[in-house]
């Protein structure tokens, strides 16, 4: 009885996840422009989707500064776990403390802390501000991503490549970062969905002359929930999906490295 219970309970839960998403998904096929009734199959929203040449470069810009951010916040985020993780240096606790209250830190505080500091330094807002941005916001999972593939490693297989003569950047190279990769590329996986979903910090320390995807979904919603806004939905959240598994599947608990 009380497995039939946690069963219907976690198959709630996720209902109320998910059907609201399975119902947006389904009704992009929908050949009715404003109608909630079923008017049959169609694929006309994706292909005028296609042809919505601003909407096209949106997306264009969301994926070049996904990618930046991404690239930028892995090598930095990587940077400050093996900091953290392999050295003793005055203010590590609170280096390591301040990495864990930004990823628990609301975007609007952050979207607006940066705005104002963009401000104070008269930078002008646009694609460098929104890089910034996104990179103080990914890094953070990246190194304790990485942190935690390296909990799990063991410090006597770098002494072992010393002793077999390999330099600090050899033993990096051929033992360090081999064990790390999944860990590196998961990082870099969730690090690109979060800048590609981005709305609030976005919406904060985006210029009018450069404007991305999320922003534009949502001034398109404030006109009214189309078709093509659906088809968008169900391509953006099926990249999610996918990319979000592939981390998962990088992350998952693995062996443990020794000495044998």
């Amino acid at each position: 009885m009380k497995r039939k219970l946690g069963y219907t309970y976690v198959w709630a839960v996720y209902a109320f996840l998910y059907i609201p998403i399975i119902v947006v998904i389904i009704y992009s096929f929908n050949n009715a422009r404003f109608s909630t009734e079923w008017k049959g199959f169609t694929l006309k929203w994706y292909d005028l989707l296609l042809k919505n040449q601003p909407l096209v470069d949106a997306a264009l810009n969301s994926l070049l500064v996904a990618v930046c951010a991404a690239t930028l916040a892995t090598i930095l985020g990587g940077m400050a776990a093996l900091c953290i993780h392999r050295y003793r240096f005055t203010g590590k606790q609170l280096l390591h403390g301040s990495i864990y209250m930004l990823t628990i830190s609301p975007d609007i505080v952050m979207g607006i802390s940066l705005l104002i500091f963009f401000i104070s330094i008269n930078l002008e807002l646009g694609f460098t501000t929104l890089l910034i941005a996104h990179i103080t916001l990914c890094m953070p999972f990246v190194t304790l991503t990485i942190l935690a593939r390296l909990a799990a490693f063991n410090e006597n297989l770098i002494e072992a490549a010393r002793d077999l003569g390999a330099t600090e950047v050899k033993s990096f190279l051929h033992v360090l970062l081999p064990i790390t990769a999944p860990a590196v590329a998961a990082g870099w996986l969730l690090s690109f969905t979060l800048s590609m979903d981005d709305v609030l910090i976005s919406f904060f320390v985006t210029g009018p002359s450069f404007e991305v995807l999320p922003l534009k979904i949502y001034s398109m919603v404030r006109h009214g929930v189309k078709p093509d806004i659906n088809a968008l939905s169900a391509i953006t959240f099926s990249l999610t999906l996918v990319l979000v598994v592939l981390a998962q599947l990088l992350v998952r608990p693995g062996k443990k490295y020794r000495m044998e």
